[in-house]
């Protein structure tokens, strides 16, 4: 049976190391191959009837401890999350320490935990926000008709959620940890890095004309990056203090306004997805309205 031990690091991350006894290894390895095995083809034999001599001579080592590694580490991830209880918020971060042949193996396992949100007092600091707005004389009834007013009222809702969101932002405390911010930034940059390649620029290039440096634009990314997930955070808390939900109405009166039949059945195969953005703009709305 393995055993591990649990580290708490700085900013909500968790490390696991992970040891798992060389009998463990040999069963899961035995596991793996009888899998691999029933899933072979080969000339003479239908599928799953492979016997076990000829079966060795065509399944790859690599393809054996893939399938091993990952269904092993997948199932033992699992149960120590349970175990203890944690809450992790993307995929973790496997290294194998020691996986040789016929030894014992080492695992380290990382993952990022959701964060502890603290809110502070943030309907004071929003009120204090939306006076701010309406002290500068955004909305003035009477002073213009109401079709010229419409398109004023759009950019002025814009104009006082934007200081809502800036007051939130700061009033809010907690920590996102290192696993997420560095994911994001390394997907954003491969993004950039795609977008660029195809207008024919070198990255170099690139950053010279924004005058960038690598450094400064992922400093620049970082900082975006904790503010988005900060806000994400701080909405969806204040969706749980405030009980905020999404009824069934709700998702029901939005799909019946797709009026392609395949498009609204996509939409209410993703609901949960739906659900989340509705309970936001809900969020939103209730900010506003304080």
């Amino acid at each position: 049976m393995y055993g591990y031990k649990k580290e708490k690091l700085p900013k909500n991350t968790v490390q696991l190391i992970v040891d798992i006894p060389r009998a463990d290894v040999k069963k899961e390895e035995e596991d793996a191959f009888s899998r691999l095995q029933q899933k072979l083809t080969v000339e003479g034999f239908r599928q799953g009837k492979v016997p076990k001599d000829i079966a060795q001579k065509h399944i790859r080592k690599d393809d054996l401890y893939q399938e091993l590694a990952q269904k092993m580490i997948s199932r033992i991830y699992s149960e120590i999350i349970t175990k203890e209880s944690l809450k992790p918020i993307i995929n973790p971060k496997v290294d194998l320490v020691k996986a040789k042949e016929n030894e014992d193996w080492q695992i380290k396992i990382s993952l990022a935990e959701k964060p502890i949100v603290g809110l502070g007092d943030y309907k004071k600091v929003i009120k204090e926000a939306k006076a701010k707005v309406e002290k500068s004389n955004i909305w003035v009834p009477g002073k213009e008709s109401a079709s010229a007013k419409a398109p004023a009222d759009k950019e002025d809702k814009n104009k006082l959620l934007n200081e809502i969101l800036t007051a939130l932002l700061k009033e809010t405390k907690l920590e996102i940890s290192d696993l997420v911010v560095d994911e994001e930034i390394n997907h954003r940059l491969t993004h950039l890095v795609d977008e660029i390649q195809k207008i024919g620029l070198t990255t170099e290039n690139y950053l010279k004309s924004k005058k960038l440096t690598m450094e400064s634009l992922k400093a620049q990314f970082r900082k975006e990056t904790e503010d988005t997930y900060k806000m994400e955070f701080a909405l969806a808390e204040i969706a749980d203090k405030e009980n905020i939900k999404v009824e069934k109405a709700d998702l029901d009166k939005l799909f019946i306004n797709i009026k392609d039949e395949k498009e609204r059945k996509k939409a209410e195969q993703n609901s949960y997805y739906y659900a989340t953005i509705l309970r936001k703009q809900k969020t939103l709305d209730y900010l506003i309205s304080l």
